[in-house]
């Protein structure tokens, strides 16, 4: 008779390992964002309005070819060699984006580094929802969440650090970020253990329509629209707010790479903090409250005229936008088969990528056009429709 399998600990060697490279992966993903008021400048690429969207689109574009892929290659070869795939990309990335000498060579390099990523998700999210029983997954999807969240907070704030303290380019700064994802990949080596399936509730509890045993259930095709309503809105402002607070807030391009980044930063309490109140009220309910009161905050912030307060406003947003990531991706969990976990979370940041590549050419349109306040307006509005979409359209068991 075989011993019973003790539950796997939220502090695991695998769970830290994946939350580790969570943040390496996403260190890359919004430096050239960071970087864009510094590229826009007539000493570096002299980049238009348009020209920034183009950049900014591109990279999710390929993403979004390459989802469903990377989600089915986790399921075939399984998430430890995907996350060394993964982190190889990511170099290659870097190494092109710290050479690039024109926009284009800039694009290709950025693309790999956003391609990483794409790889990486079906495969870290998949190994870390199948390590935990139902009890304890939004707990420990908060932990690798606050990984993600610590790497696109540490990437604009590197630019600011490396560039205004230590000296370097911005083409340096890429550069130096391969020594860390050399040891990421030390790290992922060592991990022994694979996720123990057989841990994994039959998700057709969770399911309120028991479709669960179908991947793309009605449901699930509404959880998705809402993410992809709400990641339009989120790539409106994201590809643009460094250069808001450059031109209509008049912060240094380096204050508002360390601004940008310490957006992100809030999640390094916030995720964690969120996976462990969506497990206690349920995770529906946990999420429709906070992105409530993140777009609240947000809409707040645009009609104070004080920058300071803007920032500040701004900040209170991420925080309460990061306390329902744990949440967004237990509901993903829910609604998703076992046996395909890899293939759900391929689809669950697919709508991201899409969106990610057609927001910032509709706020370039917007900016160009109607200034860039008003990027923001329409992203809030955009915002409130995508939590119509939650509250009326996803039913799951909290």
């Amino acid at each position: 008779m075989k011993p019973e399998k003790k539950p796997t600990t939220i502090l695991s060697y695998g769970l830290l390992v994946m939350t580790a490279t969570h943040t390496l992966t996403h260190a890359f993903q919004q430096i050239h964002t960071a970087l864009f008021p510094i590229l826009k400048s007539p000493e570096e690429f002299n980049l238009s309005y348009q020209q920034i969207g183009l950049i900014a689109a591109i990279p999710p574009l390929c993403q979004a070819l390459l989802s469903i892929p990377a989600g089915l290659l986790s399921d075939r070869f399984g998430s430890k060699k995907m996350v060394l795939v993964s982190i190889v990309v990511a170099a290659l990335g870097a190494v092109l984006a710290s050479r690039a000498q024109n926009p284009w060579m800039l694009i290709v390099g950025v693309s790999l580094l956003l391609v990483n990523t794409t790889i990486y998700h079906p495969a870290a999210y998949s190994f870390t929802t199948l390590q935990f029983q139902a009890r304890d997954r939004s707990k420990a999807l908060g932990v690798h969440g606050a990984g993600g969240t610590l790497g696109m907070a540490i990437g604009p704030i590197s630019v600011t650090i490396l560039m205004a303290f230590f000296a370097f380019t911005w083409r340096q700064v890429y550069f130096f970020w391969i020594i860390p994802l050399m040891a990421g990949m030390l790290s992922v080596l060592r991990i022994k253990s694979r996720p123990r399936v057989e841990m994994v509730e039959n998700n057709s509890k969770n399911s309120p329509d028991d479709e669960v045993n179908k991947l793309l259930s009605l449901n699930l095709v509404m959880f998705l629209v809402f993410i992809g309503i709400r990641m339009m809105a989120g790539g409106m402002i994201s590809s643009f707010l460094p250069i808001f607070l450059v031109e209509n807030k008049g912060v240094t391009p380096y204050m508002a790479s360390l601004i940008f980044g310490s957006n992100y930063l809030m999640g390094l309490v916030a995720a964690p903090l969120g996976g462990f109140m969506a497990a206690r009220y349920g995770e529906k309910r946990w999420l429709t409250l906070v992105l409530f009161l993140s777009y609240v905050s947000l809409g707040v912030a645009l009609i104070v005229p004080n920058t300071a307060v803007f920032v500040v406003l701004w900040l209170v947003n991420g925080f309460f936008n990061f306390l329902g990531m744990a949440a967004n991706s237990s509901i993903m969990a829910q609604l998703t088969p076992s046996r395909q976990m890899g293939l759900g979370y391929g689809l669950f940041f697919l709508p991201g990528s899409i969106m990610g590549a057609v927001a910032p050419m509709i706020a370039a349109y917007i900016a160009e056009n109607f200034g860039l306040i008003n990027i923001f307006y329409a992203s809030l509005a955009v915002y409130f429709i995508s939590l119509s979409v939650l509250q009326f359209g996803v039913k799951t068991k909290s």
